[in-house]
């Protein structure tokens, strides 16, 4: 397990946040967000954040990397259901040489909703493992 870092509840320990408006497609029954939509969330506000530092997912692929994910946690505290705005918070959490963890927080209205943790390795588009760019251990350890 790679897994190291506690999500914050708290909107202002994040980098970045992502408004997403959810969909009727990504709810259940009961008009509540199944649960395996999350992990999409939390990927369509991660490019996001790399875009915004300036560091596109885009460029990742042009220099021959990607970052697949090895494992993931989530945190339901409270449902999301549809036709809401969910903030999605974003932050680099923690890097080592070939991996990175990234901590995101859901909130609606105010209302922590959800919290959860990515943990990434870096590869090359073979597949092999390879190290990080230098600029996100370098993002990392200025935190």
């Amino acid at each position: 397990m790679r897994l190291t870092t506690e999500p914050s509840t708290d909107p202002q320990d994040y980098e970045f946040s992502h408004d997403i408006r959810v969909r009727f497609v990504e709810t259940d029954a009961m008009a509540i967000v199944h649960h395996s939509n999350y992990l999409a969330y939390f990927e369509e506000t991660r490019v996001a954040f790399l875009a915004a530092i300036g560091h596109p997912f885009t460029e990742w692929r042009s220099e021959g990397l990607e970052s697949p994910v090895l494992e993931s946690f989530v945190q339901y505290r409270q449902p999301c259901r549809f036709d809401e705005v969910l903030t999605v918070h974003v932050a680099l959490a923690a890097a080592t040489r070939a991996t990175f963890q990234m901590s995101y927080l859901v909130v609606v209205a105010g209302q922590a909703r959800t919290t959860g943790v990515t943990v990434h390795g870096c590869t090359t588009l073979a597949g092999r493992p390879t190290r990080l760019p230098a600029w996100l251990t370098e993002r990392a350890s200025g935190r």
